[in-house]
């Protein structure tokens, strides 16, 4: 039964998680984009971001934690020798990932290089183009995943 639930907060984390990626992407930067100049771009874009953050962290520590209680219950440890289940390497690589960024480089490096920034233009692109690549990232893994755990591979 304790795998059941943690497989439902695993995938509820990953959609809301991931999702929120997506939709930051691909609706909140464009639509940033589209109505403030250059220089006020960064500055509107945190105004945005400053309320996802919160939330994005609750997503990944739950993913996490539900993915580590699978493994673990699971007895799956094998399949991180076996590359058949590359997805879960992928799954793991982008947990720790956006676990990084959330929890270390955005609030102790990022925030205050953003904010003493000389060219919040340049950076704002920046964020978009690593945006990009990581949702990228993150389809691939999903799909992989998904794949992976119905026997595709």
């Amino acid at each position: 039964m304790d795998g059941i639930v943690a497989r439902v907060v695993h995938v509820v984390a990953v959609l809301f998680w991931i999702g929120g990626v997506a939709f930051v992407t691909l609706v909140a930067m464009p639509s940033v984009r589209s109505r403030h100049a250059p220089a006020e771009r960064l500055a509107a874009f945190h105004v945005l971001e400053d309320r996802f953050a919160a939330q994005a962290r609750l997503w990944v520590l739950l993913a996490g934690a539900s993915g580590l209680w699978m493994v673990w219950r699971g007895a799956m440890w094998d399949r991180f020798r076996d590359p058949h289940f590359w997805w879960m390497h992928a799954m793991v690589a982008l947990w720790a990932l956006f676990a990084a960024m959330l929890f270390v480089i955005e609030p102790l490096v990022l925030q205050r290089r953003l904010a003493a920034s000389a060219d919040p233009a340049r950076d704002f692109t920046r964020m978009e183009r690593m945006h990009r690549l990581l949702l990228a990232a993150a389809v691939a893994t999903v799909a992989g995943a998904v794949a992976g755990s119905h026997g595709f591979y």
